[in-house]
C-alpha cells in the first residue's frame, strides 16, 4: 500500500513538473586547472567528452586525438591518455611559462557522387585523406565538402602570453582580444572569430556555464559576431563557461559546396517513390553541400 502511494505521488509530480527539451550534445574538453605558478614542473589533467548536460560524462566516448601546443609554439606530448566508456582522459606537463593551448582538431567530408545513374551518400568517417578511396571507379559528378571541428582550452603558467593564438587559417578558430585565462565574472571579454584566416561576421555565439544539475535552468548568453568577427561576452558568474561558435553546413545549389559540375536535372532531383514534382511532401532536390565549420572552447570565469 505504502509502495502504492509513493508510487502515485511520483507520477502526479512528473505530471506536474515542466517538461524540458533535451539540448543537443556538446563537445568539450575540461582543464584541471587554468592557473599554476610556472615552477617548471607541473601538471594539467584533462578531461574530454561529449554530453548533453556541460561537464557531466553522459555519452559514448569519442575518437579524438587531442594535441597541446606549449607557450613557445611548439608541440608538446600528451601524456597517460586513456579512454573510458564515458570519457578520455590525458596530462600536459607545464614546463615552459606562459599559456597552452590544448585542442581537438578534427576534418571530415561530406558530399555524394553518380554511379550508374544513382547518386550515392559518401561513406561516414571520409577525411581529406580518404576521400580518393572512397569514390569507386567509374563514379562521375563528385560533390564534396570539407568540415572542421575545433576544441579547445587553455592553461597560463606564470604571466600569460598569446603566441599559441596564431591562426592556421583553416576553419574557425578565435583569437583573443581578451586573454582566455584571465576572465573575471562582471567584467567583459572580447573574441575574434576568423573563418579561413578572415573575419567571421555575423556568425551566432552561444556562451554557457557548466554545472546546471545543481542550478535551477541552464545560464545561456545568445551573442552575434560584429563585422571584425568579434563578439564580447560579460560574464554573470563564475565558473567554467563553454563558448561555441559554428558556420556552414546545409545544401546550396552551386558554389562554396566543393566540387559542383553540371549534373543531369534528373539527377539532382531524384524523385522518392509516391511524389510527384511539386506535391505535397515532394524531397527536396540533392545539391552540393556547404563546408561547415564549428568551434568551442571552455575558459574559466574566476570571482570579481
Amino acid at each position: 500500500m505504502i509502495r502504492t502511494s509513493i508510487l502515485s505521488a511520483l507520477a502526479m509530480g512528473a505530471a506536474l513538473a515542466p517538461i524540458a527539451v533535451e539540448a543537443a550534445p556538446r563537445s568539450w574538453m575540461l582543464p584541471s586547472e587554468t592557473m599554476f605558478v610556472g615552477s617548471g614542473d607541473e601538471w594539467l589533467t584533462v578531461d574530454a567528452a561529449l554530453s548533453t548536460d556541460l561537464y557531466y560524462f553522459d555519452h559514448a566516448v569519442q575518437n579524438w586525438e587531442p594535441f597541446a601546443l606549449a607557450p613557445d609554439g611548439s608541440k608538446v606530448a600528451v601524456e597517460n591518455s586513456a579512454k573510458g566508456r564515458l570519457r578520455q582522459t590525458f596530462d600536459v606537463h607545464v614546463v615552459q611559462p606562459g599559456t597552452y593551448k590544448i585542442a581537438i582538431v578534427s576534418e571530415s567530408v561530406s558530399g555524394s557522387y553518380l554511379l550508374n545513374g544513382e547518386r550515392k551518400m559518401l561513406p561516414r568517417g571520409t577525411t581529406p585523406a580518404t576521400l580518393a578511396q572512397a569514390v569507386p571507379a567509374g563514379a562521375t559528378d563528385v560533390w564534396s565538402a570539407v568540415n572542421t571541428s575545433r576544441i579547445e582550452t587553455f592553461a597560463t603558467a606564470g604571466e600569460p602570453t598569446t603566441a599559441v593564438f596564431k591562426p592556421t587559417g583553416k576553419g574557425l578558430e578565435m583569437v583573443p582580444v581578451t586573454h582566455p585565462t584571465e576572465l573575471a565574472s562582471g567584467e567583459a571579454a572580447t573574441f575574434q572569430f576568423l573563418l579561413d584566416g578572415k573575419p567571421a561576421a555575423d556568425l551566432s555565439v552561444s556562451a554557457v556555464n557548466g554545472g546546471v544539475r545543481y542550478r535551477d535552468g541552464i545560464q545561456q548568453l545568445d551573442l552575434t559576431t560584429d563585422a571584425e568577427g568579434k563578439v564580447t561576452i560579460t560574464w554573470p558568474d563564475a565558473g567554467m563557461w563553454w563558448v561555441n561558435v559554428a558556420s556552414g553546413g546545409g545544401r546550396s545549389a552551386a558554389g562554396p559546396g566543393g566540387s559542383a559540375p553540371q549534373a543531369s536535372a534528373k539527377a539532382e532531383q531524384p524523385l522518392a517513390a509516391g511524389n510527384l514534382p511539386g506535391g505535397e511532401g515532394a524531397p527536396r532536390p540533392i545539391a552540393p553541400p556547404r563546408p561547415r565549420s564549428s568551434y568551442s572552447m571552455t575558459v574559466e570565469v574566476l570571482p570579481s
